[in-house]
């Protein structure tokens, strides 16, 4: 199954349900203000996340524009992730992305903006290269339980792959299995005979 197929996939119920995890959702305890240069265009851009209520999920604002950070977005893109919507698009969102679910943020809404008020495409940047600064800055707001407009707090749901998913491309391919826990092994065979897996 090629890219766009897969993100096809991915948005039929057949292959994915959602159940409760016995956990709170979570949200940012204050509010992260950092800005830096690009990767890609070199351009500088400005970051500010904010906290979210329940079931607002993880979302851009882009020239006041609102882009879900969901699938349904996801467009094709080289060497990063991009989220378009509306004739905008945010690009290299998966280092901050990465960062936000592994330490548990369901809901915040991310300002971003670039320089030029003109652009309708922006790009996050990316530090070192890791999702290392994004999860320091996290860690130093910290996060908080999630209540929505009301007052009351909402329970996590996770996705479960309910049957295998195979994606390639050219070389390279993905296999998921649905499991009762995440278990990830990877490997990069470079030209010159050195494979490595992790």
């Amino acid at each position: 199954m090629h890219l766009s197929a897969a993100i096809n996939s991915f948005k039929s119920s057949n292959l994915i349900s959602w159940k409760t995890t016995g956990k709170l959702q979570q949200t940012l305890a204050g509010c992260i203000e950092l800005s830096g240069k690009t990767l890609q265009s070199g351009k500088v851009s400005k970051v500010k996340i904010w906290p979210g209520f329940t079931g607002q999920g993880r979302y851009f604002e882009f020239h006041s524009n609102l882009i879900p950070a969901s699938i349904d977005f996801v467009r094709e893109s080289l060497l990063c992730t991009s989220l378009c919507k509306d004739g905008y698009k945010i690009r290299t969102v998966e280092h901050l992305l990465s960062a936000l679910e592994a330490k548990g943020i369901d809901n915040c809404r991310i300002q971003i903006q670039s320089l030029d008020s003109e652009d309708t495409e922006v790009e996050v940047f990316i530090f070192d290269g890791s999702a290392n600064a994004w999860v320091e800055a996290i860690e130093q707001v910290g996060g908080k339980e999630a209540l929505d407009r009301c007052g009351n707090n909402v329970e996590k749901l996770a996705p479960y792959l309910s049957e295998p998913f195979y994606v390639s491309r050219n070389d390279s391919f993905m296999v998921s299995f649905p499991a009762s826990k995440v278990h990830i092994s990877c490997g990069i065979d470079f030209p010159k005979g050195n494979r490595k897996t992790v």
